[in-house]
């Protein structure tokens, strides 16, 4: 099994709804996203995709999120925009553009030490 990773970042606000606690009211983050990709061969060139290729797909993705209230976009208006919801919206973002390739995780950092993963396997 071939696995690559990239890696992209996005700045945004948000607050956790019925947390009860500093996260509660809104305060932003620098985040981090990471994007694991497997595959059990390689196309005719030797690669999973083209480094280039999913960077672009991310960067398209994350830009959606850059300097923003996470709670004002229509995807985290019902669902908290926690580490975790975020990281499945980007899973569920990138295997809609890479239908064909085996998405392995999503990781989010909102701090160097905090971060959620999420995949399906």
């Amino acid at each position: 099994m071939y696995t690559i990773k990239v890696q992209s970042h996005f700045s945004s606000a948000h607050n956790l709804r019925e947390y009860k606690g500093k996260c509660e009211a809104l305060h932003g983050h620098n985040w981090k996203v990471e994007v694991s990709v497997s595959s059990e061969g390689l196309n005719k060139i030797g690669m999973v995709i083209d480094f280039k290729e999913l960077k672009k797909s991310l960067a398209e993705i994350t830009s959606t999120l850059d300097h923003k209230n996470l709670n004002d976009l229509e995807n985290f208006k019902k669902t908290n925009p926690t580490s975790e919801n975020i990281a499945k919206y980007i899973y569920d973002c990138i295997i809609t553009k890479h239908p064909e390739l085996d998405i392995g995780s999503v990781t989010v950092w909102e701090t160097d030490t905090s971060s959620a993963t999420y995949g399906e396997q």
